[in-house]
């Protein structure tokens, strides 16, 4: 069978059809005129789908395969949707880059990418801000100094030499994400803005010794003020002095000082001692001398009135019975006055006693008169 001649590439008849499906004497380059003819856009529609539906199987059936396709494509658009929030994080919902709202934890669902995006910061973390050093805040251990960071002013004008540690939380996700540039650098300057005040109002012994509670808990205080004031969304947990000493420079003369400062202290320790241990002795010998010399008064009280009472009764006797109350007394005195010396009585009316020579005996009377003495 003879074989035909076949059309050009846009699939026409003979050889004088032009690219644009024209015969030679209808339109395309050959016209009579020789001029180009504009495309048939309609035509180049129809012959386009004609060979997306030659691709399609099933012929006609194609429309609803795409259609199909469609939806599909859409519903995983949609349901890339829902994502989950960890126990420990805060949902923060975006639209066009613009915050809506904050969800919490579990399954939730907002508008898919590229229109929507979600964030979720973890909001359990406690994060660490240190200021004068950078090391292992847990072990303690300072890798590097930062003087610009570390040495600040007293109120009493020295300098001291303060390693300090913040450690804060974020409370509410979306204020820490859109309020604040650079969180942890506002956080950083505001902490140590905030020490350096509290520092700067407190002598320098007891800024870095009795006074470092005191430090933690205005630093702390004055630092969240700060951040509330910003809207950082941040809670300050802990802020706490790790180390405060002198300038390295002077270390050594402060160590003086404060050797001679625990001298001072031991000897006045001693003294109160010394003062606790004699006043009460004291206090208790006086006290035992006025018992007893109030003892002793009371004794001569009693006795004086004792012995006016008996004079007093003498006296009334006398009163009644002057003669032999008179006798009495005279009786009574010779006795005590007789009963002290040394005497001899001679009868005058016995026998043979004018034969009686008195001797008087010198050296006797010289030990009486000695022994008296």
């Amino acid at each position: 069978m003879a074989s035909k001649k076949q059309g050009g590439p846009w699939g026409g008849g003979g050889g004088g059809q032009g690219p644009w499906g024209g015969g030679s004497n209808g339109g395309g380059r050959g016209g009579p005129g020789g001029g180009m003819q504009p495309p048939d856009v309609e035509e180049m529609l129809r012959r386009a789908q004609e060979r997306v539906k030659g691709f399609m199987p099933g012929g006609g059936a194609s429309g609803k395969g795409v259609v199909l396709v469609v939806i599909a494509a859409v519903g995983i658009w949609l349901a890339s949707g829902f994502y989950r929030v960890q126990p420990e994080q805060q949902g923060v919902e975006l639209l066009f880059g613009k915050f809506v709202k904050q969800t919490q934890p579990g399954l939730n669902y907002w508008i898919p990418g590229p229109f929507g995006s979600v964030a979720t910061p973890n909001v359990s973390r406690v994060n660490t801000t240190q200021i004068g050093f950078r090391g292992d805040t847990n072990s303690g251990r300072v890798n590097r100094e930062v003087p610009t960071e570390s040495l600040m002013l007293t109120g009493d004008q020295n300098i001291v030499d303060v390693n300090f540690v913040v450690q804060w939380q974020i409370k509410n996700a979306a204020d820490y994400l859109f309020n604040i540039r650079d969180p942890d650098g506002t956080i950083k300057i505001a902490a140590e803005s905030a020490l350096r005040e509290v520092i700067g109002q407190m002598p320098l012994e007891q800024a870095y010794t009795s006074g470092r509670e005191r430090v933690n808990a205005q630093t702390q205080e004055l630092l969240q003020n700060i951040l509330d004031g910003y809207g950082a969304g941040v809670l300050i947990s802990e802020a706490k002095m790790q180390d405060a000493n002198p300038p390295k420079e002077v270390i050594e003369a402060f160590d003086d000082v404060n050797a001679a400062k625990q001298d001072q202290e031991r000897a006045v320790n001693e003294a109160n001692a010394y003062k606790n241990d004699i006043i009460p002795r004291a206090k208790g010998e006086a006290e035992k001398r006025i018992s007893a010399a109030k003892a002793y008064k009371e004794q001569v009280i009693k006795e004086s009135e004792g012995e006016a009472q008996r004079f007093i009764s003498v006296y009334e006797t006398y009163a009644n019975a002057k003669d032999v109350t008179t006798q009495r007394l005279f009786l009574e005195r010779m006795q005590d006055v007789l009963s002290k010396a040394n005497k001899i009585i001679i009868d005058e009316s016995a026998e043979g006693s004018n034969g009686i020579v008195p001797y008087l005996s010198l050296n006797e009377l010289q030990k009486r008169g000695g022994s008296q003495q």
